[in-house]
């Protein structure tokens, strides 16, 4: 299971730990994540996600799954997202 949130696309990112003296060495960054249900109104359903405590507050910023959905560009999806994102479209798009 890879450091990376399904919903922003936040991964673990390298840098370096500066001493008092300068010395670097190499770290990582890891992202913040959450293992959360989050419920789709539109889908009738709840979905399991790995997300970062960052996406979550945007999530319920927008006002739930669906219109974070909506607005997510589809690069910074994980499949399962993806998938969510198409299913919302197509019942989107009969209504």
């Amino acid at each position: 299971m890879s450091r990376r949130c399904e919903l922003s696309g936040k991964a673990v990112l390298s840098g370096q730990l500066v001493s008092h003296s300068n010395r670097k060495t190499k770290r990582k960054f890891l992202p913040n994540l959450c293992q959360v249900t989050l419920q789709s109104d539109a889908l009738g359903r709840s979905v399991s996600l790995r997300v970062s405590a960052n996406a979550l507050r945007t999530v319920e910023h927008r006002g739930g799954l669906d219109a974070f959905l909506v607005k997510a560009r589809t690069e910074d999806l994980s499949p399962t997202a993806r998938g969510l994102k198409r299913d919302l479209e197509k019942k989107l798009a009969a209504h």
